[in-house]
């Protein structure tokens, strides 16, 4: 008779932890409408009213404007093995060529949201943009990408955004999930891109895990809990949040100084990443006095 150690773990029960999928794929047909609804919703008596009604709007039209659109061109099979085999993300931004889908992407965009109702600021903005020349347009679409948008041209760069993030969303659809892979902390395994926010999901296998949700394609990707998304540390990670707000709240590192915002479903699954970080503007405010920058990236928040 074999002796059994008490205090070894019982594979059986090992076995059975479900392990959280790493990486769940955008829907492009659901994910800006279910945006324009929470961005709705949570203009209602907010003190930044008119600006989620425009960014609602926005999301409307990102949702509205897919029907008929082109099919982005193929990634060839070559760049996605070189992507696997070297860790890199298989949607190179770096090197993005606007292609027939994406101009159609742009265009329909920038024509829909001209029934938008917008603060004159933006109507100016997206003024300037319609009548911007491939060249310019070409600008404004690199600086979005390399997350260097002149503080001059803020606002004519949320449409380029909003356009990019159909596009990118729509190539992320088309990835193989299971052939994703970590390539860096806070750097999407799609597309490269920066986390908006970071949300503890409460999915039905795997409650309370933690995926970052890109700025850019809308990919979630599993990430440690407790663990800076910015520069990977464990140490010294606190959390600051406004009293009567803790389904929101900010996770600051002392090592790096930086923060990002952590949503939590299991409290309420209506959070938005984009949306509700637009409409928590007041929690970037009070732990940017503490010393702390921003690491979430948002083109509704561009200059905060």
């Amino acid at each position: 008779m074999s002796s059994v150690d008490p205090t070894a773990p019982d594979p059986s029960v090992i076995s059975n932890i479900p392990t959280p999928q790493f990486a769940r794929l955008p829907d492009p047909s659901q994910l800006f409408s279910v945006r324009e609804a929470r961005f709705a919703a949570l203009a209602e008596g907010h003190d930044l009213a008119p600006y989620l009604k425009f960014l609602s709007g926005l999301c409307g039209v990102q949702a509205a404007i897919q029907d008929g659109l082109p099919e982005p061109d193929a990634i060839a099979s070559e760049a996605l093995e070189r992507a696997r085999q070297h860790g890199m993300p298989p949607l190179d931004r770096g090197h993005f060529i606007a292609d027939a889908a994406f101009v159609a992407t742009l265009d329909r965009l920038l024509a829909a949201a001209a029934d938008i109702d917008m603060p004159t600021q933006a109507r100016a903005a997206l003024e300037k943009v319609t009548k911007a020349d491939a060249d310019g347009r070409a600008r404004m679409v690199e600086n979005v990408l390399a997350e260097a948008i002149p503080v001059e041209a803020l606002a004519e760069h949320i449409f380029a955004a909003a356009a990019l993030q159909v596009h990118f969303a729509r190539l992320a659809a088309r990835l193989d999930a299971k052939s994703l892979q970590p390539v860096g902390d806070g750097v999407c395994p799609s597309c490269g891109g920066a986390p908006t926010a970071t949300v503890l999901v409460n999915w039905p296998r795997t409650p309370g895990a933690r995926y970052c949700s890109c700025s850019l394609c809308g990919t979630l990707w599993n990430y440690v809990r407790s663990k800076c998304t910015l520069c990977g540390s464990t140490r010294k990670i606190l959390f600051q949040e406004i009293e009567g707000a803790g389904n929101i709240k900010a996770e600051t590192c002392d090592d790096c100084h930086g923060y990002m915002k952590v949503l939590n479903h299991q409290k309420d699954d209506r959070l938005d990443p984009v949306a509700d970080d637009v409409a928590t503007l007041g929690l970037d405010l009070l732990v940017r006095e503490l010393g702390f920058r921003r690491g979430g990236v948002n083109p509704f928040l561009i200059g905060y």
